[in-house]
């Protein structure tokens, strides 16, 4: 299963989040469920670069199970809310892929953190 974690802050403006695990819904290379969230995370990552014109901090592990996006500390307030519309939309998206594969993909959200860390 992939496990999605948001973390927000007080504010409920998203800090980070994760993505890690496997659907395991298909075989490796035929797996939509996958390709959907990878597609969607790594989409939003790309446009808030190009868009937002910062390079957030993003951890990923080699086998593809595994993915960490971080707003630095340092982002003027206009690319922060830029960033946060991003977000909230790769939310809803990954929100609807959840509704159709409940066994295969997993979203949760978090308090915790300052105003914008």
């Amino acid at each position: 299963m992939i496990h999605v974690s948001i973390l927000r802050n007080q504010n409920q403006d998203i800090l980070s989040f994760t993505m890690e695990g496997h659907a395991d819904f298909a075989p490796h290379g035929q797996d939509l469920v996958c390709a959907a969230a990878t597609a969607v995370s790594f989409g939003t990552i790309n446009a808030i670069e190009k868009l937002c014109g910062y390079e957030p901090e993003v951890t990923t592990v080699d086998d593809g199970g595994y993915l960490k996006f971080k707003i630095p500390d340092d982002i003027n307030d206009s690319s922060f809310q830029q960033t946060q519309l991003l977000l909230e939309g790769m939310i809803v998206s990954l929100a609807s892929i959840e509704a159709g594969y409940k066994k295969y993909i997993k979203l949760t959200q978090h308090e915790g953190g300052g105003t914008n860390a």
